[in-house]
């Protein structure tokens, strides 16, 4: 198994063992700046300004 330390081989003295692994914190809403303003503007699958449809 991959990660695990074989039978003969110990860890060294000097070596502590480790702290737990933290919870991750949840990510804070993303608040767009200088972005229009209103709805998103690829809702539809294309870029949409003031009614007209961009399409790439």
């Amino acid at each position: 198994m991959p990660g695990q330390r074989p039978p003969h081989a110990t860890p060294p003295a000097h070596l502590s063992e480790s702290p737990p692994v933290p919870a991750p914190q949840p990510a804070a809403e993303a608040e767009e700046h200088g972005g229009p303003k209103g709805e998103e503007p690829t809702r539809y699958g294309d870029w949409e300004n003031k009614g007209i449809c961009w399409d790439f």
